[in-house]
């Protein structure tokens, strides 16, 4: 087995199905704190995606994107950590 089939047929897979877990926590979480976890999960689960294809491709643009798609999640996080201590302080 070489590594773009162990990639496709299983890393792939159990990356959908975490995605398919972490979307159904994100429609059905209880507070927004929960969603938001959710949502950076699904970001950092789509970072893994891109980075497989990028590998199974042999293109390392993708990987400029994946970058780009982690400072946004990450400054995603921080600015809505910031709201809820704003919020916490009112």
């Amino acid at each position: 087995m070489s590594l773009n089939d162990y990639l496709f047929y299983v890393i792939l897979p159990m990356l959908c199905l975490a995605v398919v877990l972490v979307a159904y926590r994100f429609f059905k979480g209880p507070s927004i704190v929960d969603r938001v976890i959710a949502l950076d999960l699904l970001i950092t689960i789509g970072i893994g995606i891109i980075t497989i294809y990028s590998i199974m491709t042999k293109q390392s643009t993708f990987l400029d994107d994946a970058m780009i798609l982690a400072l946004i999640a990450f400054l995603g996080t921080v600015a809505f950590s910031y709201y809820l201590e704003k919020k916490e302080e009112q």
